[in-house]
């Protein structure tokens, strides 16, 4: 059996892999790199039931790999490159034989991928960590089930500046209802609720233009979508309305979150 960990700046994930086949798949909050790789193959053992002797190799990748030296319990460990990483899991939960990959952390990495070559295209510092550093100012929490519960119950009438609002008409393509500006209208009655779905709104609003941008330059159709941000439902159902305006799809593979383990698993 094989551990992929996947040492995150703000989660750490954990997959096991025997003949190429998940067994399991866990996460935790991410700490120091040493601690949450211990604890997580320590969660593995206690929680999966699976016994650290069955445990042949690890593989280790993310941005705390590179704090971890040696061996992890006297289990052969070595460490692969993230963007490999997130290139072969992609590749792996999709089955294709290349694909676009946006993949949502902290911020976001745009990769294409293909069993020769995997190649990073660049990236964006707006991601899930945009959302919960600006919601710690202006919501004064970093609790995210909170914060996605807000966001449930909010209206972005009161805080974006839709097209609506300038144009008796659409402008080209889009319609009254689409976004012209993202907090330019903010209203002086908006609610938390209303700032929380903005934030989301924005975030994935931008990911989204930003990996349309890279599938019509790259070639693409359809944009795989990974990491922690992949299985966010507002961001999904944003990204899908984005779908509706280019022809560039969004697909969200299960256990896409763990992508990056995935990979170091396969390495």
């Amino acid at each position: 059996m094989i551990a992929g960990i996947d040492i995150g700046s703000t989660t750490t994930k954990a997959v096991a892999l025997a003949a190429n086949e998940i067994v399991c798949r866990l996460k935790t909050k991410a700490v120091d790199a040493i601690t949450s790789a211990t604890g997580i193959l320590g969660k593995l053992t206690l929680e999966k039931g699976i016994p650290i002797s069955e445990i042949e190799r690890i593989i280790i990748t993310g941005v705390g790999a590179g704090k971890i030296h040696g061996d992890i319990f006297a289990i052969p460990t070595r460490k692969v490159d993230e963007i490999t990483s997130i290139g072969r899991g992609c590749l792996f939960l999709q089955q294709q034989e290349r694909v676009l990959i946006a993949n949502i952390g902290t911020g976001t990495v745009f990769i294409t991928a293909t069993q020769e070559r995997i190649t990073h295209l660049g990236g964006t510092g707006v991601g899930g960590g945009t959302i919960m550093g600006l919601a710690k100012v202006l919501l004064k929490t970093t609790d995210f089930a909170n914060i996605m519960r807000m966001a449930g119950k909010g209206d972005l009438r009161n805080v974006d500046l839709l097209i609506g609002d300038i144009a008796d008409e659409g402008i080209s393509f889009l319609k009254s209802d689409a976004t012209a500006a993202n907090f330019a209208k903010m209203l002086d009655t908006a609610r938390e609720e209303d700032i929380a779905l903005g934030l989301i709104n924005m975030t994935y609003q931008v990911i989204g233009m930003l990996a349309v941008f890279a599938a019509q330059g790259q070639g693409y159709t359809s944009v795989v979508v990974t990491g922690n941000g992949s299985n966010n439902r507002i961001g999904q159902k944003i990204l899908s309305e984005i779908s509706n305006l280019y022809p560039v799809a969004f697909v969200f593979p299960a256990d896409a979150e763990y992508a990056t383990a995935i990979g170091a698993a396969l390495s």
